[in-house]
């Protein structure tokens, strides 16, 4: 599951030198530095190699996005999960599926995609030896607690629940009812892997193969990837372009000037100091959506101090010293929206998404807060560290408002500071190592829309992306209820219902829902962001 970043550049000149000893193409101009029908856009370096499995960030995301199809894929305009390679997912209890692939799918290679590739890709994924940030997507598959232990090795290599019946199709069970399991299957995690993978893993490492629309060509870390149209690609969604460069950036001001400048074609993180300006800078060519982000402050419950009835108190307080209004009024003007809860709104009330549901802990009351705060002992250690990654601009400027709204509320102008961490990559590396003693940055976006997605991968104890190892056992018994239900209406009551127990213990603070944004070049037509904020390459036209 992706922990959410967007990250920026470097200066122009030393992008333009990357690029064209990359792809040997002219920098600046009207042409851009991709080449003829090739789109240059602001990536940043994922945190591991791009094994699906084990890739829970955004911009390895991006990368898998266009790399790779699944058994379904989420519609870039709604959000639903469609079929891609299922021809049929069939239950007859939401426990047993009998998954159909649809004939004539290969990868890049020119291997046929099989039912074994499919199901050698989710043992591998599975595995404790093997060590895959996304193995917990795997959890509900029967035999998982054999292949993944809590604790001790592992004592089989496959998932008893998985069962290849032919070269087409396959079976999983479950270890319990889970009846939106089909519609977690367009996420990376479940994708096909060739034979490759196996055979010569580190040579694929290098140089990924998958089945998607778009072929990997070169990477060089901390610069660039190429990556170019599959002309052989058999799905409905090819690439309208010739190819995409994603050009690593660690300041997303410096991406934008590039866009301005005309040696960057799109930049998908508009940094906030634009935004009063953007829609003249670029003439129109400015994208503000809704998207299933979530930026929340996520609390390190492995240090006792924040793991006490005082320190809940604490937390709660805290979200009431937040002016989440009028921080997102004046610096992200109206690109954010405060929260009201721990989903999105871009899943409907149908889909979970229940405004208000924070009530008064997600309203500024400074007088209540420090109430509140002191009442549950003061702040652990006596200061608030933020810890946030400082490779875009916004960060820094937001994190740096809800210390001084904190502050202003405690009448001590260094109760709360921030800890900026230089790279995305350092910083979920320093979460992973679980020292930190203050809160940190934890934004999320959804992998699939589902309220599920919002809750059970952050919350659930012992989860994948639980980076500050929270866990209450109610919690995790309404969300084992939901997920059995077979009703969808009433699965969603049971996981608003594991929601509440998340508010009624604070712990995470929401702070807004947050748009996607992007601007472009005048190369570019037909661009537009997914409701998950990513923007979908494969429909850009260049030229």
């Amino acid at each position: 599951m992706r922990g959410f970043t967007h990250a920026g550049g470097r200066t122009a000149g030393a992008v333009c030198a990357i690029a064209a000893g990359l792809l040997a193409a002219g920098c600046g101009g009207g042409s851009g530095y991709g080449g003829a029908g090739v789109l240059t856009s602001s990536w940043g370096d994922p945190q591991n190699p791009l094994e699906p499995a084990n890739t829970n960030e955004v911009q390895g995301g991006k990368v898998l996005d266009m790399v790779f199809r699944g058994l379904k894929k989420y519609d870039p305009r709604t959000g639903k999960a469609e079929n891609m390679l299922a021809e049929r997912i069939d239950t007859p209890d939401s426990r047993n599926f009998t998954i159909t692939l649809k004939n004539g799918w290969k990868f890049s290679n020119g291997e046929p995609v099989t039912a074994r590739s499919f199901v050698d890709a989710w043992n591998y994924g599975a595995s404790l030896r093997n060590n895959q940030k996304n193995a917990y997507f795997f959890g509900y598959i029967e035999g998982y607690d054999k292949v993944h232990p809590d604790s001790g090795p592992q004592t089989a290599d496959t998932l008893s629940g998985l069962r290849v019946t032919g070269p087409r199709t396959f079976t999983v069970r479950l270890s319990q009812k889970f009846s939106s399991f089909p519609d977690t299957l367009g996420y990376a995690a479940f994708a096909p892997l060739p034979r490759a993978f196996f055979t010569d893993h580190a040579a694929w490492l290098s140089k990924p193969v998958g089945n998607g629309p778009y072929e990997i060509e070169s990477y060089t870390k901390g610069s660039a990837m190429a990556l170019k149209k599959w002309d052989a690609y058999p799905g409905p969604d090819r690439a309208r372009n010739v190819g995409v460069t994603l050009l690593v950036y660690t300041d997303s001001n410096t991406a934008y000037t590039d866009v301005l400048a005309g040696n960057l074609d799109l930049v998908d993180d508009v940094p906030a100091t634009q935004l009063k300006n953007v829609r003249t800078d670029l003439n129109g060519r400015y994208i503000n959506t809704p998207a299933g982000i979530l930026q929340t402050l996520a609390f390190p419950y492995y240090d006792p101090r924040w793991n006490t009835d005082g320190a809940r108190k604490v937390r709660t307080g805290l979200s009431m010293a937040i002016n989440r209004e009028q921080i997102t009024r004046t610096i992200f003007r109206r690109t954010r929206t405060p929260a009201t809860d721990w989903t999105s709104p871009v899943l409907g009330t149908a889909g979970g998404y229940k405004a208000g549901l924070c009530g008064h802990a997600c309203a500024y009351d400074p007088v209540g807060a420090r109430k509140l705060i002191e009442e549950g002992g003061g702040i652990p250690g006596g200061r608030l560290t933020i810890t946030y990654n400082a490779d875009t601009g916004s960060h820094r400027q937001w994190v740096d408002a809800v210390c001084h709204s904190i502050n202003n509320a405690l009448g001590n102008d260094r109760a709360c500071v921030g800890n900026p961490i230089g790279t995305f990559a350092d910083f979920r590396n320093q979460l992973g190592q679980h020292k930190k003693t203050g809160p940190f940055r934890a934004g999320w976006q959804m992998d699939y829309p589902l309220i599920q997605d919002f809750l059970q991968p952050l919350y659930y104890t012992g989860a994948s992306s639980n980076d500050g190892k929270w866990s209450n056992k109610e919690f995790d018994r309404r969300v084992d209820q939901a997920n059995a239900e077979t009703d969808q209406a009433r699965a969603v009551a049971l996981f608003q219902q594991a929601e509440e127990v998340v508010r009624d213990n604070m712990a995470a603070i929401p702070l807004w829902y947050q748009n996607g944004s992007a601007g472009y070049s005048a190369r570019l037509s037909h661009v537009a962001l997914d409701p998950f904020s990513v923007p979908v390459y494969n429909e850009i036209k260049v030229g």
